[in-house]
């Protein structure tokens, strides 16, 4: 292994604090320093589905039912969304937008492509198809 391999993972350890840094400082320059990134991927999901599950909700952002359910309550109590009982199976709950929710995913939107713009700054389309390569083959590596 070539001394760049071997810090391949903290680069990328590194990369991850950095932009959870500047979505912060996005967040907290439009008026929404209680959101964290977690709520932002939740927020994002259901604008692009009408409601979801509580564990359809976990699956797409890759985080485990009891952390979804902190950060839905925490939603719920700023009223950006609201929960609502499956009418056909008692032990499924779904969660969907509420209006404020609809309004700031507006906010989000410009955000997620603020923080694409940083990130890819000086990236052709050919760098940015063999970085999405290269990384999902090393999620592929620990899914195995």
């Amino acid at each position: 292994m070539n001394g760049r391999t071997s810090h391949i993972l903290s680069l990328i350890s590194k990369i991850h604090a950095q932009s959870a840094s500047f979505l912060k400082a996005e967040l907290q320059k439009r008026g929404l320093p209680e959101m964290v990134s977690s709520h932002g991927n939740i927020l994002f999901q259901l604008s692009r589905n009408e409601k979801m599950s509580m564990r359809e909700l976990s699956e797409a952002i890759h985080r485990d039912k009891s952390t979804v359910t902190a950060l839905v309550n925490k939603l719920k109590e700023q009223g950006y969304v609201e929960r609502i009982q499956s009418e056909t199976d008692s032990r499924v709950v779904f969660v969907q937008l509420t209006e404020k929710g609809k309004t700031y995913t507006v906010e989000t939107g410009a955000i997620s492509s603020a923080l694409n713009e940083k990130c890819f700054a000086g990236f052709t389309e050919q760098n940015k198809d063999a970085l999405y390569s290269l990384l999902s083959r090393i999620s592929e590596n620990f899914a195995e």
